[in-house]
């Protein structure tokens, strides 16, 4: 299936990848489709990185047919060994190097921090000064790495680190190569402040997290 086109500006150069692919052991159910809001987590996070991009696809290893119904395309991490976020960002990577997608990075958020910043990409962006150079994001609440801007160019480098069993860590790999923290302020809300990368794992932090969207704008 061909990922769907955004509606972002012609000056935004790069993908991006919904990542959908944990085990949501602690939540006890896919996270993917749980309702949020008038939609599901799924949905917010493909509609709030859609006009950032020019492209949205979504990688997840359960892939039941209500995921396969909504229109994007889906894609696997390339073996079953659940390696955690780096199986993710190399699956993603591989899939961006074969899709109809011209670029030298792919961005990757994740489906459960349903208030990530709409300017995600172009603040990522504006600290990538070569072609290899990772960006991740960073707030309050510390570092985010899931949600960056990868160059397909380490495609190779990063199967090399999981196939010879190094660190599972992102955060391990990340330093192998100096990646660029881009720091995001907290949201201002009348309920207090709001990181803005707040991580739904569990059915109470769900229950929090619809809480903070009745304080904010969709």
């Amino acid at each position: 299936m061909k990922a769907l086109q955004s509606s972002a500006d012609s000056g935004t150069a790069f993908p991006g990848v919904v990542l959908a692919g944990g085990r949501s052991s602690r939540m006890g159910r896919n996270k993917a489709l749980l309702p949020f809001g008038p939609e599901s987590l799924v949905l917010r996070a493909t509609r709030r990185l859609t006009p950032q991009v020019t492209a949205v696809a979504i990688n997840a290893n359960d892939r039941p047919p209500e995921l396969e119904a909504l229109g994007f395309s889906v894609f696997s991490d390339l073996d079953d060994s659940r390696s955690g976020p780096l199986a993710g960002i190399l699956a993603s990577l591989r899939y961006a190097g074969v899709a109809s997608w011209s670029s030298s990075h792919v961005v990757t958020v994740a489906i459960d921090s349903p208030f990530f910043p709409t300017d995600l990409v172009a603040r990522l962006a504006g600290a990538i000064d070569r072609p290899d150079r990772i960006a991740v994001a960073a707030s309050s609440g510390g570092l985010h790495p899931v949600f960056g801007l990868w160059p397909l160019a380490l495609a190779d480098d990063l199967e090399h680190w999981l196939s010879s069993g190094r660190s599972l860590r992102l955060r391990d790999w990340l330093a192998r190569h100096g990646a660029t923290e881009v720091h995001f302020a907290d949201h201002e809300t009348g309920l207090g402040r709001l990181d803005p990368f707040f991580n739904v794992n569990t059915p109470a932090d769900l229950v929090a997290a619809q809480h903070w969207l009745g304080a904010l704008d969709p």
